[in-house]
C-alpha cells in the first residue's frame, strides 16, 4: 500500500508541486479516501519527505558506480549512462518532484543528500580519480563528470515535454532512451578516455 501511495504522490507533487498538491489529490490519485491517506501519512510534509527519500534511496541502490573495481571505465561509464536513463525512463514524475525539490535550494532534503548521496559521490569520485592518475582516463575533473550525466540523463525526464517536441513523439518510448544512452555514453567515453 505504501508504495502505491509514494507512487501516487510523486505524480501530484510532479505535476502540482509541493504547494498546489493536496492530500485529497493524493488521495484520489492513489484511489484513496483521505482518512486511509491520512493513516499511512499524517501529513504532507511527511509524505513528501517521504516520497524524495525513496527517489534518493532507488538512484542510490540502482546506481553504484563502480562494484567491481578492477571493471574499465568504459565499462563501469556505460552501465551508469545506462542506468541514469533506466530511471528516467522508469520514474519520470519521481525525477521531476527530485528536481523541483533542488531548484528551490533543497530545504527538505539537503540532509538527506548530505548523508547519503555525498559520501557515495566522493568514493566515486575517487575511483575516478584512480583512473585518472593510471592514464586511463584524460585529466578531466570527475565531478563535473558526474554533474554533466546527471544533467544529460536526467533531461530525458525532467524535459520530456520539450525532447518529445523536438523528436516529434507523443511520448518517449523505451527505444528512444535506448538510442540516448548510445549517443551519451560513445560521446561520453570519446570525451574522456585516454587515447591508448
Amino acid at each position: 500500500m505504501e508504495s502505491n501511495i509514494l507512487r501516487g504522490a510523486e505524480v501530484v507533487f510532479a505535476e502540482f508541486g509541493y504547494k498546489g498538491a493536496t492530500m485529497d489529490r493524493i488521495a484520489s490519485q492513489c484511489g484513496l479516501s483521505k482518512q486511509n491517506l491520512l493513516y499511512y501519512f499524517s501529513s504532507k510534509e511527511l509524505l513528501y519527505r517521504v516520497v524524495l527519500q525513496n527517489i534518493i534511496d532507488i538512484w542510490l541502490e540502482r546506481m553504484v558506480f563502480a562494484e567491481d573495481r578492477n571493471a574499465c571505465p568504459e565499462e563501469v561509464i556505460e552501465t551508469y549512462i545506462r542506468g541514469k536513463l533506466q530511471l528516467s525512463h522508469d520514474y519520470p514524475q519521481a525525477s521531476r518532484v527530485f528536481a523541483q525539490e533542488i531548484i528551490s535550494g533543497a530545504p527538505i532534503i539537503r540532509d538527506y543528500l548530505r548523508n547519503h548521496l555525498k559520501p557515495l559521490f566522493d568514493r566515486d569520485v575517487e575511483l575516478v580519480r584512480t583512473w585518472v592518475k593510471e592514464g586511463q582516463l584524460k585529466d578531466i575533473e570527475p565531478e563535473h563528470l558526474f554533474i554533466s550525466i546527471w544533467a544529460m540523463t536526467q533531461t530525458y525526464a525532467d524535459f520530456a515535454a520539450q525532447i518529445e517536441l523536438v523528436l516529434n513523439k507523443k511520448k518517449l518510448l523505451q527505444s528512444d532512451f535506448d538510442r540516448a544512452t548510445k549517443f551519451l555514453t560513445a560521446m561520453v567515453i570519446n570525451g574522456i578516455v585516454a587515447p591508448k
